[in-house]
């Protein structure tokens, strides 16, 4: 798995996020204090604490982190800010880790609080996290740069940089940062894994499987290598030796509950539905935060959509929302509001979509989320509202809603939700039959979204183009990620359609 998922559903549908992962591995032990905030060892960014025992505490931490073992990060992280209640950086990788978005928010809140204790570039990583909180990727990549050019020989700094790109879909830059780093650091496994994950975005499997393998030869002892490894041959569509490298993942750490759910994607494409909800059921006995249990239930939404049954999907979504709310979890109950509003929408359900959008922003808006995200929130809707007008074919309002909607993107010059926007306008030029326009819009959204791939074959079909629509149902049929609602929204769909 490359990264550990922050509130799923919120971030997916409402922020861009390529978080921080944290600083060097060397520094001197108390020379990297708030009263020298400066690079540490070699060019690296310095870790700034008081306390010896609170940076080993940090390191032991952001080892599991790295590793994916992120439950297990949790109480080291914790124990080094009991130990150092200054330390900011142990708040920023605390705040990655976090097992819910109402925790995630508040240790970011308290990073961003102590910045002016850190070193400089601990500080443009804080302010890195915060950006890319408050869904503002252009002030996000200008840190990053920066960061880059302050500490050129810091491995972690390119690999946050690598992940910037990365979440905008800049395949080519990402790797550069990626391999950048293993050049700067060969043992540093975690560059291989999300080389890996960079090399298979871009179809180029072989350079994939060769990064992974590497980062299984590094780390041969720990569960993640294998689950990537696997996640490669999950999308290669060779899902019995999926199963086995995830299994493999499972043998060395059993409570690496990130394996039981690519098995459960894995045996739902292999036709076993079954078998998957019962892979997801062990994935919620062995849960150890809820974080893990909302997770384990998402899963089980998705193969219930995949399988047809909305009905279940949707109360598989309460029992998310039944978690945050308990919580009080304003972030999470707001991404489940929208899962929601989604699966009501495929139903046929548009009006009881657009109230569950509606009260996705009013969460949002009443929450102690802060302003910029209460804003980035408020013109999301819009790209939500303009789906359900399309799809009540009111396309007047779906264009007025477009409009707005990509206007707001264009201000926060927010490439991904720009992306979006395209989206919108190819799902109204392919409502009015008019197939050239929706190909080209589609052609500049979101690749990685199956549900547009999906709507690109269709306007080739409509078109009469059957090569083209062969190529893209193909694509939208085969996509085999980890559970993804708009895959299972298409997946069958599209195998229909390759079928007639």
């Amino acid at each position: 798995m490359r990264h550990a998922h922050l509130s799923r559903s919120f971030l997916w549908a409402v922020l861009i996020i390529a978080l921080a992962s944290s600083a060097c591995q060397q520094v001197e032990p108390n020379t990297a204090t708030a009263s020298a905030p400066t690079a540490g060892n070699n060019g690296k960014i310095a870790i700034t604490t008081s306390s010896e025992e609170a940076r080993k505490e940090y390191l032991a931490g952001r080892d599991l982190q790295e590793k994916l073992r992120i439950t297990d990060s949790i109480a080291h992280f914790d124990k080094a800010i009991s130990l150092d209640p200054n330390f900011a950086l142990a708040e920023l990788n605390r705040a990655n880790v976090s097992p819910s978005a109402k925790e995630f928010f508040e240790h970011l809140k308290k990073a961003v609080a102590l910045a002016d204790k850190a070193s400089d570039g601990e500080r443009m990583l804080i302010q890195a996290g915060e950006a890319g909180a408050n869904g503002d990727p252009t002030k996000q990549k200008e840190i990053l740069e920066k960061l880059v050019s302050a500490y050129p020989n810091d491995e972690r700094a390119h690999s946050n940089l690598g992940g910037y790109y990365f979440g905008q879909q800049e395949v080519a830059q990402a790797i550069s940062h990626y391999k950048r780093a293993t050049e700067l650091a060969p043992d540093y496994s975690t560059a291989f894994n999300i080389l890996g994950y960079a090399y298979r975005q871009n179809e180029a499997y072989s350079d994939a499987e060769n990064a992974f393998k590497k980062y299984i030869e590094l780390i041969p002892n720990d569960p993640n290598p294998y689950d990537s490894y696997a996640e490669l041959l999950l999308k290669m569509g060779r899902f019995d030796e999926a199963i086995t490298q995830y299994n493999k993942a499972l043998a060395i750490e059993p409570n690496f509950i990130n394996s039981h759910f690519g098995i459960a994607a894995a045996l739902t494409y292999k036709g076993k539905v079954a078998d998957a909800q019962a892979e997801l059921q062990k994935m919620t006995q062995k849960a150890r935060t809820d974080a893990e249990r909302r997770t384990a239930l998402f899963g089980q939404t998705v193969v219930a959509i995949d399988s047809g049954k909305l009905d279940q999907a949707l109360a598989e979504t309460e029992k998310q929302y039944a978690i945050a709310q308990k919580n009080n979890d304003a972030a999470a109950m707001t991404g489940d509001l929208q899962l929601k509003a989604n699966i009501l929408l495929e139903a046929g359900k548009y009006d009881a979509a657009k109230q569950a959008f509606d009260q996705a922003l009013k969460t949002t808006n009443d929450s102690g989320l802060s302003q910029q995200q209460k804003d980035n929130a408020e013109r999301f809707s819009h790209y939500n509202f303009a789906r359900v007008a399309v799809a009540k074919k009111d396309l007047a309002t779906a264009k007025t809603e477009t409009e707005t909607f990509r206007k707001g993107a264009e201000a926060a010059k927010n490439a991904n939700q720009l992306k979006q926007a395209h989206e919108l306008a190819g799902r109204i030029a392919l409502e009015e039959k008019n197939y050239d326009a929706a190909i080209s819009e589609f052609g500049q959204s979101n690749q990685q979204n199956p549900d547009v791939l999906f709507l690109t074959a269709w306007a080739y079909k409509a078109k009469g183009d059957a090569a083209n629509a062969k190529t893209f149902f193909t694509k939208a049929a085969k996509f085999n990620s980890l559970p993804n609602l708009n895959f299972a929204f298409v997946r069958n769909k599209a195998e229909k359609a390759l079928a007639t």
